[in-house]
This record gives C-alpha cells, sequence and structure tokens, in this order.
C-alpha cells in the first residue's frame, strides 16, 4: 500500500507528542479546505490546543490538494498525505491513523457539515468525562438519508447494545481505542461497535449540522444495504472470533441432536409398522445432518486453533507497542 501514498512533510516537525491530531478525509473537496483549515486553527487558538491536523487525499480529481498544500504553508501544524487514486474511507483512515501522534484523535469531514470551532471543544469536553469514544449526534439534519440512518442506527443499538444516535458521524477517542481497532474494508461504519465490543465507553454529543455548499457528497444510497449486511457480519465476529466453537458447535451439536430424534422416529415407526419403507428417504437425509455436524464440530475445532493464533499475534503486536512506547 505504501507505494500508492505520497507524502508532504510538513513546515516543521514536532519533536514532542501532540495532544490532539484531527484526522480529515477529502476527495473532491476543491473551495471547501481554505475555510475548513481557517475554522481548526480558531478552534486550537482559541482553545489553547497542541494539536496536528492529519489530512489525507484519497485521489481527488480536482484541485483539493494543491488547495491544501497552500494551505499547509500557511499552517504548520498540517501534514498531507495522498492516494495517487481513490482506495476508500477506510484505508484513507488507515493512512491517517498510521501518522496521528495525538494522544486523542477527533474525525472529521472535509465538507464543512460540521464546524470545527464548535464540535471540536465539544467533543473533547465530553471525552474528558471519562469517555473512551465520542460520538457527535447531528441536529437539524433534513437530507433524505434521515430514515435509513434511522432504521440503521436502531438496528445497531439492539445489535451491539449502543446507545449512541448516530454511529457515521464525527467522533473522538483516545490512544488505546485507536491502537486497538483492526479495520476491515469498508469498516470505517463501525468504530463505535468495535469499541463497544472491547467494552470501552462509550458518550455522545448533539452537534449542529450545516448543509454542503461546495461539491457533492461521496456516498449515495447504494452503500445503505451494504451497510445492513456489514453489520451483521461484525457482529457475528465480535460475537464468536474470540470463542468459534460456540458457533460451530452449536449448529454441529444441533444438527446431530435432530439426525438422532430423526432415526429415533424411524426406528419406532420400524417396529410398529414393520413393512413400511416410505420413510427411507427420511432415514437418509438424517444421515445428512448428522455428517453436517460432524464437519461443523470440525470447522469449530479448526477456528479455535485458528483464534488462538491471532490472540498470539495481538501479544506480540501488543509487546511491540510496549517497546516502542517512551519510558517515563
Amino acid at each position: 500500500m505504501e507505494q500508492t501514498i505520497s507524502n508532504l512533510q510538513p513546515l516543521s516537525l514536532e519533536s514532542a507528542q501532540p495532544y490532539l491530531s484531527v484526522f480529515i478525509p477529502a476527495r473532491n473537496e476543491a473551495g471547501n479546505i481554505p475555510p475548513l483549515m481557517e475554522k481548526i486553527a480558531r478552534a486550537f487558538h482559541d482553545n489553547a490546543l497542541d494539536g496536528e491536523v492529519i489530512l489525507v487525499d484519497d485521489g481527488s480529481t480536482d484541485a483539493t490538494w494543491q488547495e491544501a498544500v497552500a494551505a499547509s504553508e500557511k499552517y504548520p501544524f498540517l501534514h498531507l498525505y495522498r492516494h495517487r487514486r481513490s482506495f476508500g474511507l477506510t484505508e484513507a483512515m488507515r493512512t491517517g491513523f498510521r501518522h496521528a501522534r495525538g494522544g486523542v484523535i477527533i474525525f472529521l469531514p472535509a465538507d464543512l457539515e460540521s464546524d470545527p470551532e464548535q464540535d471540536i471543544p465539544k467533543l473533547l469536553a465530553k471525552l474528558n468525562e471519562g469517555y473512551d469514544v465520542v460520538a457527535g449526534w447531528r441536529q437539524g439534519r433534513h437530507d433524505g438519508k434521515v430514515f435509513a440512518s434511522q432504521i440503521y442506527n436502531g438496528v445497531s443499538r439492539a445489535l451491539f447494545g449502543l446507545q449512541a444516535h448516530d454511529m457515521n458521524w464525527i467522533k473522538a477517542f483516545r490512544r488505546e481505542v485507536l491502537d486497538d481497532l483492526h479495520l476491515r474494508s469498508d469498516w470505517h461504519r463501525f468504530i463505535l461497535h468495535i469499541a463497544a465490543s472491547k467494552g470501552y465507553k462509550i458518550g455522545e454529543t448533539p452537534v449542529n449540522f450545516y448543509p454542503r455548499q461546495k461539491g457533492k457528497s461521496n456516498y449515495g444510497f447504494a452503500r445503505i444495504p451494504i451497510s445492513f449486511l456489514d453489520v451483521l457480519v461484525v457482529k457475528f465476529l465480535m460475537t464468536f472470533s474470540r470463542k468459534p466453537m460456540l458457533f460451530f458447535g452449536g449448529l454441529g451439536g444441533a444438527s446431530i441432536l435432530i439426525a438422532l430424534l430423526i432415526w429415533a422416529y424411524l426406528t419406532i415407526l420400524y417396529f410398529n409398522t414393520p413393512g413400511n419403507m416410505q420413510q427411507r428417504p427420511l432415514f437418509t437425509f438424517a444421515g445428512f445432518i448428522f455428517v453436517a455436524g460432524i464437519l461443523l464440530f470440525i470447522g469449530g475445532f479448526l477456528a479455535e486453533l485458528v483464534a488462538s493464533q491471532a490472540d498470539r499475534l495481538e501479544e506480540v503486536e501488543r509487546a511491540l507497542r510496549e517497546r516502542e512506547e517512551p519510558s517515563p
């Protein structure tokens, strides 16, 4: 992936770790970058924040990159990274998070539907109440995606026990949450879900929503059914990835039990009606179910082996991170 990214070094490289990293993905956001950076600069100044901005241009075809380069000459805290073509928001997050150095990370859009001057202090204030992740809850949103978003958010709350109302908007989270995130393709929508499943404390704060003034949204209605399927996948993985035998063994045990019950029924039926041969297809069907149950059990044991190796890899990653952290 590294060969697809070109780095523009910032004007000054701070040696100390900043308190805050603001991550901004941008694709075809020409016209929004200058006012966005001006608002972030004022938010940093007015709240006395030691921060940096990580902006990732995800293969823009307009003047987004040129505007970002010009802004970096004015704002030394702006660090720029660029994908040569669009890889999507999740990949932009991977790039941005990999370079973010702050103890707190805030995710903001580049389209100014969120106002950094208002939202950065709101998110930080809520985070300081003891939360690990804070989500912004859009107020005053009236676009055509509201109904579908309400259904999606309702399903997410039911499956994951989340109390947040807006899963896919601006967020602030602590460094340890970022280090514990492993994002697959299009999993940028599930940061709250994954964090909640790992036991992190989730909060939310109301924020104002502003209509886009320039450019157009990069996300349409086509992603809605994909999101519903993905949320089921995330729930499955969060529930069974540590103990896959609960899933495979449960299905296997149920299949074997059903097969045994069918055979018991056929045995009783055979002795009561000795000449009846019409139930033999059911006997064969029960055999298939029994074999399927055995195979599910075997699959469960293999999945347990894979899960144990994944646990070991996580332990290695954790040990490497601890070695890289500076000693106090």
